[in-house]
């Protein structure tokens, strides 16, 4: 995300006066709730309406990086120290073309 988006998210925030309410519980629940909305773009079709689907997206991405700021944490470090674990638990020799979880390689 480039440092003028995330400005402007910080900046919706802010001018709003919502920090107050961005406790790290309050923005989990609205992530899941977010993510929710964004699945029920596809239910009961594999159509769906592409503008939609941007629209909840955003939504669960402007919620996780509002849970990253709220905590202190950094996108990239987070996701390339998952990264790590998952290259360990899935080997490209292993899993490459499976759906099989971890434990079942």
């Amino acid at each position: 995300m480039t440092e003028t988006t995330l400005a402007r998210i910080r900046r919706f925030t802010s001018d709003r006066d919502w920090d107050q309410f961005h406790t790290p519980a309050n923005l989990a629940k609205s992530i899941v709730i977010e993510a929710a909305e964004l699945l029920e773009c596809f239910q009961w079709s594999d159509e769906y309406d592409l503008q939609h689907v941007k629209e909840e997206l955003a939504d669960v991405l402007v919620y996780c990086q509002d849970l990253l700021d709220k905590l202190g944490l950094d996108a990239d470090e987070i996701i390339n120290m998952k990264m790590d674990k998952n290259e360990a638990k899935y080997p490209v020799e292993k899993a490459r073309g499976s759906a099989a979880k971890y434990d079942q390689l």
